[in-house]
């Protein structure tokens, strides 16, 4: 990308050489749609959403290389025109989200248990950095990489280290056959049959459990999964019902993940615990949902943060707020010293006026 040929993106130039001049943090934007995630956004908005546009597609290598701003709904509609998916079913929470949003914000839906997360399909980045600088980093090629991976850090960044201008993904094909299967068991028994069938193979492509109900999906060759429905029993959902359930889980509008404004001032928040997926069932008061074969455990509860995050470290894992309206104890899990000290690093080398999405992941950042 140059910014000589491409007035959006000349125009963005500018604004990040104004705002370093004159010290003034700017929030990036793109669609908006993930603002309530991470620490509250300060500055001044710089949007993003004009620099769109799908740059190259080769459906036959599976790679797409796509400007920052497009939508991601554009962008699914043109993959599924041949047959080919974002296979780690990004989230989105509210219609307009964007590429560049997809990949700062790093997460990823029920199918990342079987296929990997953003980050893991991340091939080449182009940032814009503090320095006015456009740097490319990866490639469209899978096996790209020599040295430290820049363009996975960009996953998961909050865009505290600079504006995502341009990505290249790594896409696959839509699965020829999907079954959605139901089974009436309490968490101890979901938790303990998910293990068992985890070292199996299973097509197994996403796994949920909420209100004594273990959703099991399985997506494959026509025959496996066949095989499997044959095999694991169970109740077989409608296609229809199946996909509005997937997609509730997904996009958070399944009942269990609204929280109202109201209920975030009693003092409700959504909280998403990082465990081992062996880990035992927690003890805490509020609804709980459980993806990932266990290792993803959603938690609605008004129980304070330091209690959610020791039940969280107790087992091995981290807890996230996701949703609150009292931050104040920090919504993602603190860092050590050391760790704290390569996030600074990182910061300066890429940001050193501080100005993109200052405090959205961690204050002072």
């Amino acid at each position: 990308m140059d910014a000589q040929d491409d007035p959006v993106l000349a125009r963005l130039v500018e604004q990040v050489a104004h705002a370093c001049a004159h010290q003034q943090p700017v929030d990036i934007r793109g669609g908006g749609t993930k603002l309530f995630y991470g620490e509250p956004a300060v500055g001044t908005p710089l949007d993003v959403s004009e620099l769109s546009g799908i740059t190259s597609y080769e459906p036959t290598e599976l790679v797409v290389t796509v400007r920052a701003g497009t939508r991601l709904s554009d962008l699914e509609q043109v993959l599924a025109e041949r047959g080919q998916c974002l296979p780690f079913e990004p989230p989105r929470f509210a219609p307009g989200g964007t590429l560049g949003g997809m990949v700062a914000a790093g997460l990823s839906g029920p199918a990342r248990v079987s296929v990997g997360s953003v980050r893991d399909h991340l091939l080449g980045v182009t940032l814009l950095n503090g320095r006015c600088e456009i740097l490319t980093f990866g490639g469209q090629v899978t096996k790209n990489v020599a040295g430290y991976d820049v363009s996975r850090l960009m996953a998961g960044s909050l865009g505290i280290l600079g504006v995502i201008c341009e990505v290249s993904l790594k896409v696959l094909p839509l699965s020829a056959a999907g079954a959605t299967l139901s089974f009436d068991w309490d968490e101890r028994r979901a938790l303990e049959q998910l293990r068992g069938w985890a070292s199996q193979p299973l097509p197994m492509s996403a796994t949920a459990w909420h209100d004594q109900r273990l959703y099991v999906r399985l997506a494959g060759a026509r025959a496996a999964v066949s095989a499997a429905c044959a095999r694991l029993g169970g109740e077989r959902l409608d296609p229809e019902q199946a996909a509005s359930w997937w997609m509730g889980v997904r996009d958070h509008t399944e009942e269990f993940f609204l929280l109202s404004e109201a209920a975030m001032k009693r003092g409700e928040a959504l909280w998403r615990l990082s465990v081992p997926p062996t880990a035992p069932p927690l003890q805490l008061p509020g609804r709980q949902l459980i993806e990932w074969h266990g290792a993803q455990r959603w938690w609605k509860t008004a129980t304070g943060a330091d209690e959610v995050r020791a039940a969280a470290a107790r087992v091995g894992g981290h807890a996230t707020l996701v949703r609150g309206a009292d931050k104040s104890h920090g919504v993602f899990a603190p860092l050590s010293e050391v760790l704290m000290r390569i996030h600074r690093g990182l910061k300066q080398a890429f940001d050193p006026a501080q100005i993109f999405n200052r405090g959205r992941l961690y204050a002072g950042l």
